[in-house]
């Protein structure tokens, strides 16, 4: 199918989205590793901030920052004063350590590119339209991840949310007054009609496919538990094996028990120990303390339920075979999502009337548009990641791939708002 066109005059502007792609890219840049770090309300997350609020008011976007810190740009429509339901666009910027310079930003970027292309048509959206970019979707420094979308979606306190102590002790309300982004606006105070996320897949099929947009039908269910494991620390040498209460084995046997776990799932549940502390790290001493994470997911929430019923069984008959205690600390929990499938239906029709091959997708990893699911239709658009590699300098997607994904967010605002 050939290319339609783009209507109304509503032509997108790609060489500068392409280009404050490029220059959010180095903030927080380390020229040696060759990522970027802007750790969610740090010095270089401030200036990231900063530079993408001095965009949204080079477009006379009326800028507003909400008590959790996220941020907000609207363009608003003739007459709606209040902004209220409005359609909204958004992502995060904060990364993770030596991160890629796509994650979140583009579809932040994108949506300034959708707002761009409204202001250079002297056209007045029928609906306002807000660009968002909320606070710590990665998750490093305060949990849970996805905090900024999950507050606002009142999902979670939002006192209790400024009173989160960070991994380096830090309080996650003075942070937000330190660099200057503790808003006054109640969170959810703009309440969307409906959301949509631009995102790079960060996973490997629509490349290994060749298919140019992933419809984002829906979104696995997330687990986050710490595990303590607490034995004995004896010497290596001389304690035999089953006299041994060794911290460190249950952390491994664990470890290998979810593989296992994963496996007979049928590749629908994931699991993963990401973090791992051994006490007292000795090589010729038993482990007695061992602290780990595991992330399970699934897109089933029977499925998910039963993996972490399984691992809490497999948890206690070791912790009484290896004679050591075992504590459970639950870190986040989200149900699966099912996007909106009116929304769902009308990306796969704007990227065919655009020429552009598709496929109906699941998306593997977090995102904010799971939490505002909770209160309005919300849809993902996903492009190609070379490699599936994402969360890593080497993080790369196609200039064309990254344009042909803002042309369908713009076709699909577009066809939104002529109904509204």
């Amino acid at each position: 199918m050939p290319a339609a066109p783009e209507p109304f005059d509503l032509r997108l502007d790609g060489a500068t989205l392409l280009q404050q792609l490029q220059t959010l890219a180095t903030v927080g840049h380390d020229p040696q590793q060759g990522g970027r770090t802007r750790i969610a309300l740090s010095d270089a997350d401030k200036a990231g901030r900063d530079l993408l609020v001095a965009w949204m008011r080079a477009l006379d976007l009326q800028v507003h920052i909400d008590r959790i810190g996220n941020i907000f740009g609207t363009l608003p429509a003739a007459g709606d004063q209040e902004q209220q339901q409005v359609l909204m666009i958004g992502s995060h910027i904060d990364t993770v350590t030596n991160a890629g310079a796509l994650d979140g930003c583009y579809g932040v970027l994108a949506g300034l590119a959708v707002a761009r292309a409204y202001r250079a048509a002297g056209i007045t959206p029928r609906r306002s339209i807000c660009i968002a970019a909320f606070t710590n979707e990665e998750g490093v420094r305060y949990q849970p991840d996805m905090l900024g979308s999950l507050v606002y979606a009142g999902g979670f306190d939002l006192d209790q949310a400024l009173d989160l102590i960070g991994t380096d002790g830090s309080r996650l309300g003075d942070e937000l007054a330190r660099i200057g982004y503790a808003g006054d606006l109640q969170p959810g105070a703009l309440v969307p009609h409906e959301y949509l996320e631009l995102h790079i897949e960060q996973g490997p099929i629509l490349e290994a496919e060749n298919r140019q947009i992933g419809v984002v039908e829906n979104l696995q269910g997330i687990s986050w538990q710490q595990i303590t494991v607490r034995g004995s620390a004896n010497h290596a040498g001389t304690t035999p094996t089953h006299l041994r209460h060794d911290a460190g084995w249950v952390a491994a046997a664990t470890t290998v028990f979810l593989r296992e776990l994963a496996r007979d799932s049928g590749g629908s549940t994931l699991a993963t120990v990401g973090c791992l502390q051994l006490q007292p790290n000795v090589i010729n001493v038993i482990p007695r303390q061992a602290v780990f994470t595991v992330d399970l997911r699934d897109p089933d929430e029977q499925r998910l339920r039963a993996a972490e019923q399984r691992l809490a069984r497999f948890l206690d008959e070791t912790a009484a075979s290896e004679g050591v205690s075992i504590a459970r600390e639950p870190l986040a929990r989200f149900q699966p999502v099912v996007f909106d499938p009116g929304l769902t239906r009308l990306i796969s029709d704007c990227a065919d009337e655009l020429g552009l091959s598709q496929r109906p997708m699941t998306s593997g990893a977090g995102h904010d548009a799971q939490m505002l699911a909770r209160i309005a239709p919300a849809a993902m658009i996903f492009v190609p990641s070379r490699g599936g590699i994402s969360h890593n300098p080497r993080e790369h997607t196609d200039d064309q791939q990254l344009l042909d994904g803002a042309r369908v967010l713009l076709a699909v605002v577009r066809r939104r708002l002529e109904q509204a």
